[in-house]
């Protein structure tokens, strides 16, 4: 039986079993070790294992199969057909290795943010998976010892109220706080932003609201980022907002990240993000409800979430004290 050996930085590992040879390249000894075991019970197993399907069979199974009944398909079908499509497609399941998962890892940081690959990989996971447990196409998910990359900090970008008011003047809203029925679609997008940072709603559960969701000071939102409904209750202002445009916001989410951009752009503001209305929305929100409340008003099951969005400084925390 032939051992790993090192070349370089790497190690090269050949094994044969039952005439079958096949080789791999990997970071450490240990893992050339791991990768001999699985090829092992592999190329040794009575049961039918898919070995020379590839990975590119794999995703467009795991696609037709598992991504249409998500919410999230689109993005799903649009990372698979560029993962069959890389340097990972054609690798057979029998070939599949740790460095190879890492490799692409690398490659996929030369143009894209960590979170990014992170996402990425955590999709790749549930394939080989679903591949392992139910397709019995491998014996092992070759992503189990492969590190994702390091997460960056979360934002903790607050809206002043000088940046608030710059902003509805961009979209030509009056920022005394008074409220009409908008006349363009300019100002429907200032109301969208106000009922945001009011409410915490996501850019999407906002422009799905229709006539007939909100009823008093509680909104029903029939479909949230995690699939399942949610009732928000309202401040007295977005309450206000909303009267002023029962029906709806009439704005879709494409409409409100163009023209929100454009009116930062002309408002000389940097660094803002629609989204990050709601991390100011959360924090303001932090000072009126407990954690609980909270929790449940803006959609997180576990309350760790909150830390993700909660940016109160030390001096507004040193107020309470």
């Amino acid at each position: 039986m032939s051992a790993p050996v090192k070349d370089g930085n790497k190690w090269r590992h050949r094994i044969m079993v039952k005439g079958e040879r096949v080789s791999g390249t990997f970071d450490t000894k240990a893992a050339a070790l791991k990768w001999e075991m699985q090829q092992r019970v592999i190329l040794s197993t009575d049961r039918p294992v898919a070995v020379d399907k590839t990975c590119a069979e794999a995703f467009r199974r795991y696609e037709l199969q598992v991504s249409r009944s998500k919410r999230g398909y689109r993005w799903e079908a649009g990372r698979l057909a560029a993962m069959a499509a890389s340097s990972l497609g054609p690798i057979t399941m029998r070939e599949i290795s740790p460095s190879h998962i890492a490799a692409w890892r690398d490659e996929r940081l030369r143009s894209v943010q960590g979170g990014t690959v992170t996402r990425e990989m955590n999709l790749l996971s549930h394939v080989f998976s679903v591949a392992r447990k139910e397709w019995k196409w491998l014996p092992a998910s070759p992503t189990t010892d492969v590190a994702r990359p390091k997460a960056k900090p979360h934002r903790d970008r607050r809206i002043s109220q000088d940046e608030i008011d710059r902003i509805c003047i961009a979209l030509n809203w009056p920022t005394d706080g008074s409220l009409f029925v908008p006349e363009s679609k300019k100002q429907r997008i200032a109301l969208v932003f106000l009922f945001a940072i009011e409410t915490a709603m996501r850019a999407g559960e906002i422009c799905g609201l229709k006539s007939g969701d909100v009823k008093g000071r509680v909104a029903r939102l029939r479909m949230t980022k995690n699939g399942l409904p949610r009732n928000v209750p309202l401040s007295q202002r977005a309450a206000d907002i909303w009267s002023v445009v029962p029906d709806g916001f009439g704005i879709t989410t494409a409409s409100l990240d163009t023209m929100f951009r454009t009116a930062r752009d002309r408002a000389c503001i940097e660094g803002l993000t629609f989204h990050d209305s709601r991390h100011e929305a959360i924090t303001r929100l932090a000072g009126k409800l407990n954690v609980l409340d909270l929790a449940r008003m803006v959609g997180h099951h576990d309350i760790k979430q909150l830390q993700t969005y909660y940016n109160a400084s030390a001096e507004d925390i040193a107020q309470k004290l």
